[in-house]
C-alpha cells in the first residue's frame, strides 16, 4: 500500500504546518505533497519556505507564490469587501518587502501541476495535483463546480484522481467515469493555515492506494492558534487576520 499526504496553502502559518507534518510523520505517509500557497497572511513565509526546502517537500506554485515570486500587482477580488481588500494588500506588502531573496527565487521556480501515476491490479491510475484547477492556479472548483467542466478537465489530461486546493474549503467528490470502468474523484484538500471551514484547525489529505482500491481521507488538527494570533499582532501584518483566526 502506498499512503500520500498532501497539503495545500500553509499562508506563513508556521505552526499549523508543524502540527500537519508532525501527524504525517507519525502516520508514516510514503510520500508528500504540497499545492502551493506558502506565503501571505501570517509572519513566517521564510521560515515555512525553508521548511519546505528543508524536507524537500515537491510542491506548486500557488497564484499567491506567484505574486510574489514575480512582484506582480495585487489585484482587488471582487469577493472582498473594503476592509479585507486593504488588509489583503497591506498582508501581501509585508511579504514582499520580509521574504528572502533565496525563497523568493524558490517560489519562481515551482512547478504548476504534477501528475503521478500508480497501478491498481495492473491498472494504471493518473493522479494530478493542482492548486486552483488544471487551467489555473488562481481558478476556484467548489464541490458543487459543474459536473460537465469537470469531466472536460478530467478528460483532457487523462486524469483519474484530481487534487486541488485553493478555495480554503475542503471536499471530497466521487463521480462515474465515462470512460472506464471504474470511479474518478475530486478532492480539495482545504487549507494547512488558513481554513475557512469554520474552525482554525489545519486540514491535509491522505490517500490510501493499494490492491483494494483508493481510500481517500481528509484530517482535520488542532494547533496552537493563539502563537499564530499572537504572532500577527506583533507583526506589521494587519490584525484583520488575527481576527479571522479567532472566529
Amino acid at each position: 500500500m502506498s499512503l500520500i499526504a498532501i497539503f495545500s496553502d500553509v499562508h506563513g502559518n508556521l505552526p499549523a504546518l508543524q502540527a500537519v507534518l508532525k501527524d504525517i510523520e507519525k502516520r508514516k505517509a510514503d510520500q508528500v505533497y504540497c499545492l502551493g500557497d506558502l506565503v501571505d497572511f501570517a509572519p513566517w513565509t521564510n521560515e515555512v519556505i525553508e521548511t519546505i526546502r528543508a524536507l524537500q517537500i515537491p510542491c506548486l506554485m500557488g497564484n499567491h507564490d506567484e505574486r510574489i515570486a514575480f512582484d506582480y500587482e495585487i489585484i482587488p477580488l471582487q469577493k472582498h469587501n473594503q476592509q479585507e481588500t486593504k488588509a489583503r494588500a497591506a498582508a501581501i506588502n509585508y511579504t514582499k518587502r520580509t521574504i528572502k531573496e533565496e525563497c523568493k527565487a524558490y517560489l519562481a521556480g515551482l512547478p504548476r501541476q504534477m501528475k503521478l501515476t500508480y497501478n491498481i491490479k495492473g491498472i494504471p491510475v493518473n493522479l494530478r495535483l493542482v492548486h486552483g484547477s488544471t487551467r489555473s492556479n488562481e481558478e476556484y472548483i467548489y464541490e458543487n463546480h459543474d459536473l460537465n467542466d469537470i469531466y472536460e478537465m478530467l478528460g483532457e489530461q487523462q486524469t483519474d484522481i484530481l487534487v486541488m486546493g485553493h478555495t480554503h474549503e475542503s471536499y471530497i467528490r466521487t463521480i462515474a467515469s465515462r470512460t472506464r470502468n471504474m470511479d474518478q474523484i475530486i478532492i480539495n484538500c482545504g487549507s494547512a493555515g488558513r481554513s475557512k471551514e469554520g474552525k482554525p484547525l489545519a486540514t491535509y489529505l491522505l490517500i490510501a492506494i493499494s490492491e483494494e482500491g483508493i481510500k481517500p481521507e481528509l484530517i482535520k488538527l488542532a494547533y496552537p492558534v493563539n502563537k499564530v494570533i499572537n504572532g500577527i499582532l506583533e507583526s506589521d501584518i494587519p490584525d484583520f487576520y488575527a481576527d479571522f483566526l479567532k472566529s
